[in-house]
This record gives C-alpha cells, structure tokens and sequence, in this order.
C-alpha cells in the first residue's frame, strides 16, 4: 500500500457518493496548488494524466 492510499481512500470514504463536474475538480487542484506551490509540478501530472486517460481507449 502506497501513503497516499490513505488520502485516496478517505476522498472515497467523505465523498464517494457525490458527482462533481471536472470543472469543479479543475478549481479545486488550481486551490491547492495556490496554498501548496512546491506541488505545482505532481499536479500539473496528475491533471494530464487525466486529460488524457481514454486515449489508449481509441
């Protein structure tokens, strides 16, 4: 188990029943990144990664 299952877990524990939109997803990594510069360049990943996760679908 990596640490940060334990954050991935209590988002789906706290919020695993809502449906958000990517734009709220979108503001909410932009938030964080504000409040936590030194974590501009995982994030900036993570939102690629997602931008681009059905490419391998086609």
């Amino acid at each position: 188990m990596y640490f940060t299952d334990r954050g991935i877990e209590e988002l789906e524990t706290r919020r695993g029943e809502e449906e958000v939109s990517l734009a709220w997803l979108a503001d909410r990594l932009r938030a964080f990144v504000d409040l936590n510069p030194d974590f501009e360049v995982p994030i900036e990943r993570l939102a690629t990664f997602l931008a681009r996760d059905d490419e391998d679908d086609e």
